[in-house]
């Protein structure tokens, strides 16, 4: 049984899924749709970046959900692998929601509306403290932890990504002041990210509730499809907890070593990952050379399945 897994914000770069939508005409009814529903033109953003939105969490969150979708599509309709022999779906943060639309428990529709919704509101986010996150490589999420706590450090874990990548959120002068003590205890490289505010983090406590007022209109459908959870790295395949951990999401920290390890423990080894660039098969890869991880990028990695 096939594993897919779809990537998050991070991924995106100008001109992803273009050669499908060149090549495909599933791929540019999909995009047409897309954008039909968002009202959003995602064409000229994804293949030109018009206006350098592209990197605008309001447009980044559609526009790599539309390019994943885009790829997955077409996989189907070539026979590239059978849907019904997919076990599990997972994502990145927004690959959740890319994994709940492409096994069919939410409509694309629905779908489209909640990204749109989702990155609207984390775009907006921004309070009257100035918030962020910085990527921390060298320790795991344990080790982080423990200097969090014995610094009185007051930032949150928002993505748990490999045994030595780690992404921290919160406030941004919390995070200039701890650079040097997680430096001096063990972290080899402490990286600010370019993004609007502190995902994963309390400071997304009041546009999750936002969000979760959508959420909670939107039919889940059921399927032998099995997901696993951002926020409490469980497989389930019962709706209630899938929605009730979603609803979770954005203001606790992305558990994606735990969900990898998940897998590794239930003997899930084949991985396709599905989307813009190749950063969760390197995540994986580092978390356990167990996997056989495959990435669907480009119409050339077609020939890979």
């Amino acid at each position: 049984m096939t594993v897919v897994v779809f990537p998050g914000q991070g991924s995106q770069y100008v001109g992803m899924a273009k050669d499908f939508y060149e090549n495909f005409e599933i791929a540019r009814e999909i995009l047409h749709e897309i954008s039909d529903i968002v009202s959003i033109d995602l064409k000229p953003i994804i293949f030109e970046d018009v206006n350098n939105n592209l990197n605008i969490t309001k447009y980044t969150q559609i526009a790599i959900f539309s390019t994943s979708v885009m790829i997955y599509e077409v996989l189907k309709l070539q026979n590239k692998f059978n849907h019904n022999n997919i076990k599990t779906m997972m994502g990145h943060s927004l690959g959740e929601y890319t994994a709940l639309c492409c096994s069919n428990k939410i409509k694309l529709n629905d779908c489209a509306n909640l990204i749109k919704t989702r990155g609207m509101l984390m775009h907006n986010s921004v309070s009257n403290v100035a918030t962020g996150m910085a990527a921390l490589i060298g320790l795991n999420a344990e080790m982080v932890e423990k200097i969090i706590i014995a610094n009185s450090v007051n930032l949150q874990i928002a993505n748990d990504n490999s045994n030595i990548q780690v992404v921290i959120s919160g406030s941004e002068d919390e995070l200039n002041k701890s650079k040097e003590i997680f430096l001096k205890n063990g972290i080899k490289k402490f990286v600010k990210l370019n993004v609007s505010a502190a995902f994963h983090s309390k400071f997304m406590t009041e546009p999750e509730i936002k969000l979760n007022e959508l959420i909670e209109k939107i039919k889940f459908s059921s399927n032998g499809i099995d997901i696993i959870s951002n926020y409490s790295s469980i497989l389930s395949n019962n709706n209630e907890e899938i929605i009730s951990s979603l609803k979770k999401q954005m203001s606790n920290r992305v558990r994606w070593v735990e969900s990898i390890q998940k897998l590794e423990h239930n003997a899930q080894y084949e991985i396709l990952e599905i989307g813009p660039g190749k950063v969760l098969s390197g995540l994986i890869n580092r978390i356990s050379n167990k996997f056989n991880v495959l990435n669907i990028d480009k119409v050339s990695d077609l020939e890979k399945l």
